[in-house]
């Protein structure tokens, strides 16, 4: 049990004046007074409380202007506050909202001490980094942190939950759980590994993490992989500038910067595009299974080793020159080379039922979650070339499926329309698919016959969608780039646009649409950029000529 002073500081009682002393030197000089009070049920006798009590009076006795208060738990000012456990311990009302439920001592004692620091100084001691963090915030977070007196990594993460809580007294809460003292609220919690965070009773970490990566999980309401400090320079000089943040802009980071380029990654949306929206990954090299998020958390992770990102930036506009400019809704960066890896999204029908259960039977993409239908009934929405391979694929892989098709004739190509008829795949001609139903997946189809307008439901297993892509060429076709009759970008084989110093990478090219491949392209890019750099195509002293895109 613990219910001495050596319990807090490892030595025995004969020596608890050593402990105020070294308190004493460590709080003594504190230029604010603020208030502690304990929250116990007076007429037990309880191990925890005693303790902290105990410990509680060595740090007046060591620092005056630490007022402490012993409260019955029965009490108004528990009522007030809301206290139903013994021992909780209120830090002071009027700086933050931070309560210990249980003991502060063992390894805790120096979370404990450095809370005592902050509120002292009334300084988070936040990092630079971090400061924009909380800024962003704009709800609340009831945070919760469960440690254990026996846990050396649990008072980093104590001292980060207080930081914030000190930082956004507005928005942040903060309770620190010892999970020996209330093993109960452990096992509802199910927190039994400390550190474990939660915000908002939803687990955002397990583990200690940096003060940059807490604050992100707080953020986000979501474990993070990783932190992008964030970039306040309104202009940037640089080697090489990536527009998109998908696999192809971030392999394409990762090897012009390995090249001794200094380049930067720009990102308006999400980071990983589709990837981090696919449920799981089955055909990425290396990794038998995984989710989609944790894939791109891997990539960014790694990509930050090397390149600077610049997370939810607009580009503007690019000026070609010497350098090239471009122009974000933030900044302005010069570089030598830009690679556009805008990416594409495959096209939507926008009919009910279709986002809602997208990843759940809802697909896009045949060669990425084709093999979970195996032996199972699907339908495949689509008449081009994509829809009819797709189809064969499917079939091919021992899934049943059929096709639907809004035209009473498929656009494919004449030798696909007769692989698809050998095979024997039905085919539901001037048949619209109208809706998608379903609870936790894909259980039916509701399609509509075009010529009699009569309407009937399908029992199916999964939905497959082939009406094409919308590459995000917008900003390519402002500058002047050619595009491919399909609308992608035109390049060359060495992923040259049709402009020098201006390349393309991924899907927004065109072709498989797989993350391997666009990991691919945007290597094979930055490997172009870097060559041409060392020698320029398009320098007058290389005679040489821009290259002809294909």
């Amino acid at each position: 049990m613990m219910n001495s002073a050596r319990d807090i500081t490892g030595q025995d009682d004969a020596q608890a004046g050593d402990v105020r002393d070294l308190l004493q030197k460590i709080l003594a000089r504190l230029p604010h007074s603020f208030s502690l009070e304990l929250f116990v049920r007076e007429g037990e006798v309880e191990s925890f409380a005693e303790s902290t009590w105990e410990f509680l009076r060595l740090v007046n006795e060591a620092a005056p202007r630490i007022r402490i208060e012993r409260l019955d738990l029965s009490g108004q000012r528990a009522g007030e506050l809301g206290i139903t456990r013994s021992p909780t311990l209120v830090f002071d009302t009027e700086v933050a909202s931070i309560r210990w439920l249980g003991a502060p001592l063992g390894e805790e004692a120096r979370a404990f001490v450095q809370a005592l620091l902050m509120f002292g100084y009334r300084d988070s001691g936040l990092k630079e980094d971090s400061r924009p963090i909380l800024e962003r915030l704009e709800k609340s977070r009831q945070l919760m942190i469960f440690v254990s007196p026996t846990c050396p990594y649990c008072p980093q993460q104590a001292v980060n939950g207080i930081r914030a809580a000190l930082a956004r007294p507005d928005l942040v809460s903060l309770e620190i759980i010892d999970i020996q003292a209330f093993p109960d609220l452990a096992e509802e919690y199910k927190a039994f590994s400390v550190p474990m965070s939660f915000a908002n009773r939803v687990l955002i970490a397990q583990g200690a993490q940096p003060e940059e990566l807490f604050l992100t999980s707080v953020l986000n309401m979501e474990q993070a992989a990783y932190f992008i400090p964030e970039t306040r320079s309104e202009r940037m000089e640089t080697d090489v500038v990536i527009i998109g943040g998908g696999p192809a802009g971030l392999t394409a980071g990762i090897y012009a910067s390995r090249s001794g380029l200094k380049t930067v990654v720009v990102e308006k949306g999400q980071l990983g595009g589709q990837v981090a929206t696919t449920p799981v990954v089955e055909n990425y090299p290396g990794l038998t299974q995984i989710g989609g998020k944790s894939l791109v958390d891997i990539m960014v992770s790694h990509a930050l080793e090397y390149v600077r990102i610049l997370p939810d930036e607009e580009v503007l506009d690019i000026a070609r020159g010497e350098p090239i400019t471009v122009t974000t809704n933030r900044r302005t960066l010069t570089a030598r080379a830009v690679i556009l890896a805008t990416g594409a999204r495959y096209r939507q029908l926008n009919i009910p039922g279709e986002a809602r259960l997208a990843g759940r039977g809802v697909s896009y993409c045949s060669t990425c979650d084709g093999p979970l239908f195996k032996g199972r009934s699907v339908l495949m929405v689509g008449g081009g070339d994509s829809a009819v391979t797709e189809a064969l694929h499917l079939h091919q892989i021992g899934v049943q499926v059929t096709l639907v098709h809004r035209r009473a004739e498929l656009r494919a190509q004449k030798h696909l329309v007769g692989s698809l008829q050998e095979q024997d795949i039905p085919v539901l001609y001037e048949t619209v698919l109208e809706e998608i139903k379903g609870e936790d997946r894909v259980r039916e189809a509701v399609v509509r016959d075009k010529a009699g307008g009569r309407t009937r439901s399908l029992p199916c297993d999964g939905v497959f969608i082939a009406i094409g892509y919308e590459p995000a060429v917008d900003l390519a076709r402002k500058i002047g780039l050619e595009l491919t009759p399909d609308g992608f970008i035109k390049r060359d084989a060495r992923h040259r646009t049709n402009l020098p110093g201006i390349y393309s990478a991924g899907d927004v090219e065109g072709g498989y649409k797989q993350i391997v491949t666009a990991a691919g392209q945007g290597a094979e890019a930055a490997i172009s950029v870097f060559e041409d750099l060392v020698s320029p195509y398009w320098s007058n002293q290389t005679k040489q000529t821009a290259p002809q895109v294909s």
